[in-house]
């Protein structure tokens, strides 16, 4: 299990230090958004389905098939010909990506009792966060001395080991089917809310690209698209409302406060670490002028401090009992450290890129995995699934919306900060990708041209900041409970805790 989380990860992040290379080698600076949106988006469309899917279906088996998919795209990617061709070798495996994680999150909640669980997640954070380590080295090592390529195939085997070890020593009884037809088990997916949702988040995702930089947002194209958008959710809202318990997400789950304070927190703060994981590598290689392998080292700050921050505060939960503290450190610690990240110059030595990141992953890692907490201690065990699924499903969707905002953000200042500098034309540095602009630009124009591309990144850094700081207004919003209280509530069978054992018979037997 820990190699698929490992691979997962890695994938994400040897992806965003590779970006500036791939883009040199198809010339497509304009994609770059998508090499990550394009990942998350398919893992957003299919995420809640995988909380219906791991509630009704044998858990090891949806979790291999999960591992199987996402090797499929790995493939795909190693492969690609073209640009295109990668993207939608992301997309597939975002698909795989989707079952990996929230099955980990499930597999932990049945294995653990409740008052450890947060050790545990701390751990699944710790793993993270050494993969995000592994991953921008590796990146750059496989982009700088051997070829971008093997930044996707290192994770066949990975995969295999995974395999491996989860058909020998993972043991899950398979759910009691009863006297389901397979009629009645296909309609337990929700195929009508399928069918709307992956729809809806594409036409936003496609609005929120294209929007600014390929079409004008006034384009009757992007006018179309987030019509669509709020037509489609519109449907997929009342559908899942009239479906009650048939319902991807039964409204009395994403009714319950800590639930949807959650979804918000994990949204905002998703938003922040993607667009910091995606353009910190852009700017060392654009404006340091290190090749992919030095911006990979050069980003170890940041993911050390996430492991230091997410093991720490694991552990400090399980000992105090509460998560709610930690939520509101990490959200503090995020919003300074962005705060300071987006003061980059292209003179900004050592200590101030060193330091800047320490803060912002360590408040990272204090908070990423409490929202999981807070969803397993409020929520009965047989409702987990859905609720770890759809914190997955606002990560990642949140995640891809805000890639796209801040590529259009990039583009639309990198463009207009160009353009007022005489003899240099902003499609020919867009179009050539990040690592050329030395080749392109003459040294007389050189460091103005490099300041034009700073400031544009700073701007990806400001929206990051913004979002951290809008995660403060979920985190009060969050219940205080106490998890060793609530675990021992349960353990002793008083009367609130037979009834949610009464509740747990479903998911235990998977």
């Amino acid at each position: 299990m820990t190699d698929s989380i490992s691979g997962h990860m890695q994938d994400r992040l040897i992806v965003a230090t590779a970006t500036p290379k791939i883009t040199d080698h198809f010339h497509s600076i304009g994609d770059i958004g998508w090499y990550g949106s394009s990942y998350m988006l398919a893992a957003s469309a299919s995420q809640l389905t995988y909380g219906r899917i791991y509630t009704f279906y044998p858990i090891k088996w949806v979790f291999l098939l999960s591992i199987f998919v996402f090797e499929v795209g790995s493939a795909i990617c190693g492969a690609a010909p073209s640009s295109f061709i990668l993207i939608l070798g992301r997309a597939i495996a975002g698909l795989g990506t989707a079952g990996i994680y929230s099955g980990a999150v499930i597999i932990i909640a049945l294995t653990v009792p409740l008052r450890l669980r947060p050790v545990f997640q701390g751990a699944v954070g710790a793993i993270i966060g050494i993969s995000s380590v592994l991953g921008p080295i590796l990146g750059g090592v496989f982009t700088t001395e051997v070829i971008w390529r093997w930044c996707f195939y290192i994770n066949l085997p990975l995969g295999g080991l995974a395999v491996v070890a989860i058909s020998f020593l993972l043991d899950v009884p398979p759910p009691e089917k009863g006297d389901w037809s397979l009629r009645e088990k296909f309609n337990q997916l929700d195929p009508v809310g399928n069918l709307l949702m992956a729809p809806a988040v594409t036409c936003l995702l496609l609005a929120l690209q294209w929007g600014g930089s390929t079409y004008d947002w006034s384009n009757w194209r992007i006018i179309f698209l987030f019509v669509m958008f709020g037509t489609l959710f519109g449907i997929f809202a009342f559908a899942e409302y009239r479906l009650e318990e048939k319902a991807m997400v039964p409204a009395r789950i994403f009714k319950q406060r800590s639930v949807l304070a959650g979804i918000v927190f994990t949204m905002c703060t998703s938003a922040s670490t993607m667009v910091m994981l995606y353009y910190l590598p852009i700017w060392f290689q654009a404006i340091k002028n290190v090749d992919a392998e030095k911006s990979g080292i050069m980003n170890l700050p940041l993911v050390l401090a996430m492991v230091v921050g997410s093991i720490g505060s694991g552990s400090l939960v399980s000992l105090l009992g509460y998560y709610n503290p930690f939520m509101f450190a990490g959200v503090i610690f995020m919003s300074i450290g962005a705060g300071l990240l987006s003061t980059f110059q292209p003179d900004t030595d050592h200590p101030k890129w060193i330091g800047y990141q320490v803060i912002f992953g360590f408040g990272l890692g204090l908070g990423v995995q409490q929202a999981n907490v807070a969803v397993q201690t409020c929520l009965d065990p047989v409702d987990i699934p859905v609720g770890a699924s759809l914190l997955m499903f606002s990560q990642q969707l949140n995640g891809a919306v805000f890639l796209a905002v801040a590529q259009n953000l990039f583009t639309n200042f990198l463009t207009a900060n160009l353009d007022d500098i005489e003899g240099i034309y902003a499609t020919w540095v867009i179009a050539s990708g990040a690592t050329t602009i030395r080749k392109l630009v003459p040294p007389a124009k050189l460091p103005v041209v490099l300041k034009a591309y700073s400031d544009a990144i700073m701007k990806t850094f400001v929206l990051a900041l913004a979002m951290s700081c809008l995660a403060l207004f979920p985190t009060l919003a969050m219940e205080w409970k106490n998890v060793k209280r609530v675990a021992k509530g349960i353990e002793n069978g008083d009367d609130a805790s037979e009834s949610t054992d009464s509740k747990r018979q479903p998911l235990e037997a998977l």
